[in-house]
């Protein structure tokens, strides 16, 4: 259990995600996903499950889909691509980590267009 994938998000058919740690990527062939350290988002233990250090087994019918964060893919030692001037950055807690932009500043500069403030939509929301 040397290369444990930590801090993965299960988005499970009409639940709220979960955190788990998983034993290796999922693949074609699977028919489900084992993984262990099951618990919630905020890290507590969800409340149909005795031990969070079992083994748990999800049949891939109950999941959405599985959400790997750069930061523990990069931990595990598996390959990450990650748009230009974006680097991943483990949490100082072991929680993950974030995506922070580059010094180069490439993607700043790609973000400029796209950011604009909706006047109208802000007047909404003070409105309420």
């Amino acid at each position: 259990m040397s290369n444990v994938i930590r801090n993965v998000v299960l988005h499970v058919n009409g639940e709220q995600p979960l955190l788990a740690d998983l034993y290796e990527l999922p693949s074609n062939s699977d028919v489900g996903l084992r993984c262990t350290n099951l618990r919630m988002m905020n890290g507590k233990r969800p409340v149909f499950v005795d031990d969070s250090a079992s083994v748990f087994f999800f049949a891939y019918l109950h999941i959405r889909f599985v959400e790997i964060p750069p930061a523990a893919a990069a931990a595990a030692g598996l390959e990450v691509l990650l748009p230009a001037g974006v680097v991943a950055e483990s949490g100082a807690n072991g929680s993950g980590g974030e995506l922070i932009p580059a010094s180069t500043g490439v993607l700043d500069e790609s973000l400029d267009g796209e950011l604009e403030i909706d006047e109208d939509f802000l007047r909404r929301i003070r409105e309420v």
